[in-house]
């Protein structure tokens, strides 16, 4: 980064712009976040007709690593922030050039290859105090052969684009890991052990310009096929010392990348308790969508805030909370192709209900249209509030 776009310049204060790279429901979140601030926002965006390029002020339609497209956006913005992690590095290293960007290109080449990924954990580990998996890289036929029995049974994990169960097969022997290498196009992968797990926990933390951290209430996941399925926060299985473990891994985790913004990171807690890091996101996360109802600070104003280095938001939660994500299934009310639009009226008169659509208007099976929030006095309360809503939207509690 250019000495006149350090980090210690002054507070990006509205009605300035800020920009953001992807036009999907993070971006769209974040843009009415930052409005609501009082910014503009541009948002970068190859399709379109978009999520956020709805409610932005201005859609730069351009491909992430189109020359013209990013010199328009950094011409019209003080700050531009990702809202995906497969944006181009490169990218992120030429808008850097002009204005400042954060998270910046090495927090995001870091999170958006597992090996990178893997070998900052393990760096990081003296400081964080925890490790990921057992892993091998698998870049060629010598190498599944070079598999330890150790790492079997594991998951083959596509290096770069894996998202939702996208890009991951499970296998128990070195015959399953060839079918799944050669089905996967021979590209190089990761494997990783499988580990007794007893559940999923995510840590959403923020870190200023200026070093400042602040790290939300521990979340503790379920997923159904490979996408986030419900959120809980507190979650119900989380111990006052693996709350502890995981919030001090994750301050250690953003402070070792240098990282300006959002960063959500996921541990698996194994069943004697063991906590292991699993991955991280540089940008808001599905299972933070939570603090948009149930925290001072939501994980979008909160991600305004750090790219515009103001000083960060108070992260504490008033209210115990349940979050249901809402796939394109709902809309089909059996296995034919005919839609109908879900009973919103239903859900929506339930105590608590806070809804949350995308604008995404063509439905379709295991596509995220939007979240549901049920905010409570007391977590049972919401939990109750959610298995209502499953039974109305027809989603198997």
């Amino acid at each position: 980064m250019s000495k006149l776009f350090s980090p210690l310049l002054p507070a990006a204060n509205p009605p300035a712009w800020l920009g953001v790279m992807g036009g999907g429901q993070l971006g769209r979140m974040f843009a009415q976040a930052a409005q609501s601030m009082g910014y503009q926002v541009a948002v970068l965006e190859p399709a379109d007709s978009c999520p956020a390029g709805q409610v932005a002020q201005r859609l730069v339609n351009a491909g992430y690593s189109d020359a013209a497209g990013l010199d328009a956006l950094a011409a019209q913005c003080l700050a531009v922030t990702t809202e995906f992690e497969n944006v181009p590095a490169d990218s992120l290293s030429r808008l850097a050039q002009s204005v400042f960007v954060a998270p910046d290109a090495h927090g995001v080449s870091v999170a958006q290859d597992r090996i990178a990924e893997k070998r900052f954990f393990v760096d990081c580990a003296p400081k964080s105090g925890v490790m990921p998996a057992p892993h091998k890289v698998i870049a060629t036929l010598d190498d599944i052969d070079a598999i330890g029995d150790d790492l079997l049974p594991g998951i083959l994990k596509t290096v770069r684009m894996g998202y939702d169960g996208k890009g991951q097969v499970r296998v128990k022997s070195r015959d399953d890991v060839r079918a799944a290498f050669d089905a996967m196009g021979q590209v190089t992968c990761l494997l990783e052990k499988m580990l007794p797990l007893a559940y999923e926990v995510s840590v959403l933390t923020a870190r200023g310009a200026d070093g400042e951290a602040v790290v939300y209430p521990i979340a503790e996941n379920v997923h159904r096929d490979g996408i986030l399925f419900t959120t809980t926060v507190p979650g119900p299985n989380v111990t006052a010392e693996c709350a502890t473990l995981a919030q001090q891994a994750a301050q250690a985790i953003v402070a070792e990348l240098g990282y300006v913004g959002v960063l959500c990171i996921e541990f698996f807690v194994l069943e004697d308790g063991s906590l292991v890091v699993n991955e991280m996101a540089p940008r808001p996360h599905n299972s933070g969508h939570y603090t948009m109802d149930a925290c001072v600070t939501s994980q979008f104003a909160q991600q305004v805030r750090a790219m515009a280095r103001l000083p960060l938001g108070d992260v504490r939660q008033h209210s115990p909370a349940v979050m249901l994500n809402i796939l394109g299934d709902v809309w089909f009310a059996d296995a034919s192709d005919h839609t109908r639009e879900p009973a919103w009226n239903e859900v929506l008169a339930l105590p608590g209900a806070c809804l949350h659509l995308y604008g995404k208007d063509d439905p379709r099976r295991a596509r995220k249209m939007g979240h549901l929030t049920f905010i409570a006095p007391t977590l049972a309360q919401a939990q109750r509030q959610l298995e209502a809503a499953c039974v109305i939207l027809g989603i198997p509690s």
